[in-house]
């Protein structure tokens, strides 16, 4: 399997680094307030985080009593941060792709996943794997690119002769599979697929669909340039899924 691990490109890297999500943390992310809204009782709980980049939500987790967390990321440049950021902390870190995990049945309460499916091909499996290691009554709690967003490719908007932004362009929606898009100015390969394909895959693998929002920006961040317009299209979908305590 050959997966493209732009994290770890050193220029790519220092340009994520500068981000506000990156240097602030979760209150540096627009869509945390809804996030967080989201997230079951974590007190005594095992958590899995899928594609945990920096470890913010790794260390969210300890701070609200989880007893143990476990990280995946495909980047080492990234769980070097991570590390850094939960020292001391009941959390371990596995370097290595999503799509190859492979835990005991039943071993976590929760698994959360926040901006990173959308860089994985099939996510069928990757659904499979986490029922299996799900304890039942657990939870499932992702946060992808909005099917909207990523649908035309580019993910930018259509603009006018004086650079004003005219519309969001929304294009080959049901056409879905690989996108280039362009993420902080380098080519970056992501996965579109429509917000159908997303539930029916949850379903598929054995989940119940708890909750679905489209999260926009709360109050205080409609003072920072141009984040109206992060009103005038959805950039984001978070799912919340549980394993039934009995198998459908």
């Amino acid at each position: 399997m050959c997966l493209e691990n732009k994290y770890d490109d050193p220029v790519f890297f220092e340009k994520y680094a500068q981000m506000d999500r990156s240097r602030l943390g979760l209150e540096g992310a627009g869509e945390w307030q809804t996030l967080q809204a989201m997230i079951p009782p974590l007190q005594g709980k095992d958590l899995l985080d899928l594609g945990c980049g920096y470890g913010w939500h790794c260390r969210y987790a300890v701070q609200q009593g989880a007893k143990s967390v476990v990280g995946v990321d495909l980047s080492e440049k990234m769980l070097r941060t991570a590390r850094e950021k939960t020292h001391g902390m009941p959390v371990c870190y596995l370097h290595m792709p999503m799509e190859e995990i492979d835990f005991a049945p039943e071993r976590f309460d929760g698994v959360l996943s926040s901006l990173a499916l959308h860089y994985v091909e099939k996510i069928e499996p990757v659904f499979q794997k986490v029922y299996q290691c799900l304890r039942p009554g657990g939870f499932f709690l992702m946060n992808v690119e909005h099917p909207v967003f990523t649908a035309q490719g580019s993910q930018d908007w259509v603009y006018g002769p004086d650079g004003e932004k005219l519309f969001f362009p929304v294009d080959r929606y049901f056409d879905q599979g690989a996108r280039s898009a362009v993420f902080l100015g380098e080519t970056v390969t992501k996965y579109h697929r429509t917000l159908t394909a997303y539930i029916r895959a949850l379903r598929a693998a054995g989940f119940e669909l708890r909750d679905l929002q489209e999260p926009m920006p709360g109050d205080a961040w409609m003072q920072l340039p141009g984040m109206r317009d992060e009103l005038r299209r959805p950039m984001m979908l978070i799912l919340l899924a549980e394993k039934p305590l009995r198998p459908r």
